[in-house]
């Protein structure tokens, strides 16, 4: 992941998976959290697919304190968002969704905040 954001203020992330390459825009309800990941930017992790939540890869942070609050959060994502969860219920994360998903783990329902959507048809295989 890469936050490439040009000099008109218009904010994009770049995110490679293997062959895949797509974009996002940076969610503006998230203002917070989208400043705490961007500090973490660029990343170089595996995706990880989901346990408990459906259909899903995720980014562990391990113990990253992102120093923020609840914005914009939601336990029942679109496929296309991207979330992160900052919590202590569990390892704190950034999920990226493709399918159905719901923000839980095996004791119940999370939150996570979304800080961007991929672009319609941004899907590119070099």
């Amino acid at each position: 992941m890469a936050d490439h954001s040009d000099p008109s203020g218009v904010p994009d992330l770049s995110i490679s998976a293997g062959a895949l390459h797509f974009s996002a825009r940076w969610e503006p309800l998230a203002p917070g959290t989208i400043e705490a990941v961007r500090r973490l930017l660029p990343m170089g992790e595996r995706l990880i697919h989901v346990r408990w939540s459906g259909e899903a890869t995720w980014i562990p942070l391990g113990d990253r304190e992102l120093g923020v609050g609840f914005e914009n959060q939601t336990s029942h994502p679109a496929p296309g968002e991207i979330l992160v969860y900052t919590g202590s219920a569990s390892e704190r994360e950034i999920l990226l969704l493709y399918g159905a998903c719901d923000c839980s783990i095996r004791c119940g329902q999370l939150v996570g905040i979304h800080i961007a959507s991929v672009l319609p048809d941004a899907c590119v295989t070099y």
